[in-house]
């Protein structure tokens, strides 16, 4: 079997500025709103991203739990996170997100899945299944509610 891209990247324009589709990202609680891969279940209120070293705790569909830990950011431009089972380290793949301005309340945004540093085998699968239609899921409702104010 040909091995799939161990980063995946899809990138659109939003008519929403950066702030508003940040927040969207940076509070956990608001995720599964437009998670299109419907995996993400819930997060409690009050975990607001706010810079590298924070932890946010997200349940998966599945019941399982999730710790994520910030490894890159920046206000209104940049998040990325590494999920792991609570008290674990991290297996490997990283979520990121980046915000670019256009000006005129417009931002391209910019997603990505990296697991070029998963060694697990029994996350292999799981990770194949994150591919361009399903990110770019997730970034098309993400737009949706930007767009909507909502």
């Amino acid at each position: 079997m040909t091995d799939v891209p161990r980063v995946v990247r899809v990138s659109r324009e939003v008519a929403a500025d950066p702030e508003t589709i940040f927040e969207l990202i940076a509070d956990p609680a608001q995720q599964p709103r437009w998670d299109g891969n419907d995996n993400l279940g819930n997060a409690d209120v009050g975990q607001r991203v706010r810079g590298v070293g924070d932890v946010f705790v997200m349940t998966l569909t599945s019941g399982q739990v999730r710790e994520n830990r910030v490894v890159e950011f920046d206000e209104s431009r940049l998040i990325a996170w590494q999920p792991a089972p609570p008290g674990e380290e991290p297996p490997g793949h990283l979520w990121r997100w980046a915000l670019e301005p256009l000006g005129d309340g417009r931002t391209r945004v910019i997603h990505s899945y990296d697991w070029t540093a998963l060694t697990d085998e029994k996350r292999m699968a799981r990770a194949r299944q994150n591919t361009p239609d399903a990110l770019a899921a997730s970034v098309d409702r993400l737009a949706a509610l930007a767009e909507s104010g909502a």
